[in-house]
């Protein structure tokens, strides 16, 4: 098991100064296809929105914390920059496997090219990247969740709380990954009650323009479809999803969050009496099994898939207005069988 106390000082300094370079922009020089897998343990380098957004990145911290906790090793996370391109994000992981991190995860599609580069450079150490199944690596495990399944659910719970026959679904950036998100939340209403109506928007077109960051444009957005009479806004849209949230709340309708528990965290939990559920994928336990392979010497690697039937993505239970409810509770537990024998087929786009 790896400990920092294997570490030379000199390695360490080493290690300083890269980290240095690469927080100033500096250029970090190539490595060579040589390059073995390092002594430390897990890195990560975060989505947009980055630590803090209370939901898909903060679930990624979770699963760095537990393996820091659980092997007692030295861990690393790492913000994203505005503006970045994809060469920077390459030189972000390049610079975390030469310091020695073993295994270093990109959170977020827009790590796919990043990854491919730096894992070409390091193929001794493991790499991850979280909803992305695209990089075909001998070294890289692609972490990739059955969102539209979850999100079924949360339709039909949707489905079954509104009282307006009118709902909402809030997307971050019009990509296929939150197609998927929205794709099963519509399915799970209209399979639930056909009668009430989805109004879906997106907030951008590309994550550049905020769409994951923006909690005033989600916030603009939920009221457009509350103002229609939306009284169940669900939100895929990371940090943005704060401000569904917020409008949510301040006009006494449900929301339902996406990625963590939204109802357990901190930094809602002043709205938290409106969040009816959260469509969870357990982004921490992938982090967290991804460096427990590294650890126990068998890295997993190729596409790595949570669904409802490994238990990895789900909906929370913590508001005990949804958690009493029986005959809602009743719905999403013949709802989930059915998806899990294939009575039910979830569509992603």
């Amino acid at each position: 098991m790896r400990r920092i106390s294997r570490i030379t000082v000199a390695g360490a300094a080493t290690a300083s100064l890269a980290l240095a370079l690469s927080a100033c922009g500096g250029t970090s020089t190539e490595a060579s296809s040589e390059s073995k897998g390092g002594d430390k343990g897990l890195a990560i380098a975060y989505d947009v929105g980055g630590k803090g957004d209370q939901s898909f990145n903060d679930a990624a911290y979770a699963g760095l914390e537990q393996a820091k906790k659980e092997f007692q090793y030295e861990t690393q996370d790492v913000e994203p920059t505005e503006g970045e391109t994809d060469a920077d994000k390459e030189q972000r992981l390049v610079s975390l496997a030469k310091q020695g991190y073993n295994p270093v995860i990109g959170v977020g599609y827009a790590y796919a090219a990043a990854v491919k580069g730096a894992a070409e450079k390091f193929p001794d150490t493991t790499f991850g990247i979280v909803d992305d199944s695209t990089v075909e690596a001998k070294n890289v495990a692609d972490l990739v969740f059955s969102e539209e399944q979850a999100s079924y659910l949360a339709g039909v719970a949707a489905a079954k709380s509104t009282k307006t026959n009118t709902v909402g679904f809030v997307g971050g950036v019009d990509i296929p990954l939150i197609h998927k998100f929205q794709a099963g939340f519509e399915q799970g209403v209209k399979d639930t009650n056909p009668k009430v109506k989805v109004l879906s928007q997106y907030l951008t077109q590309t994550a550049e323009e905020g769409g994951f960051s923006s909690p005033d444009k989600g916030k603009s957005a939920a009221e457009g479809q509350i103002e229609k009479k939306a009284d169940v806004v669900y939100a895929a849209a990371g940090l943005s999803g704060q401000g569904v949230i917020e409008a949510a709340a301040a006009n006494k309708v449900w929301a339902i969050g996406v990625d963590s528990d939204q109802y357990k965290q901190e930094a809602l939990a002043k709205y938290k009496d409106s969040i009816l559920t959260s469509a969870m994928k357990d982004v921490a336990k992938a982090v967290y099994n991804l460096a427990k392979s590294v650890e126990d010497g068998k890295p997993e690697t190729g596409i790595v898939r949570g669904d409802l039937k490994t238990g990895e993505v789900s909906l929370s239970n913590s508001n005990p207005k949804f958690a009493d409810d029986t005959e809602l509770q009743d719905a999403l537990k013949t709802a989930k069988e059915k998806i899990i024998s294939g009575e039910i087929k979830v569509e992603s786009s």
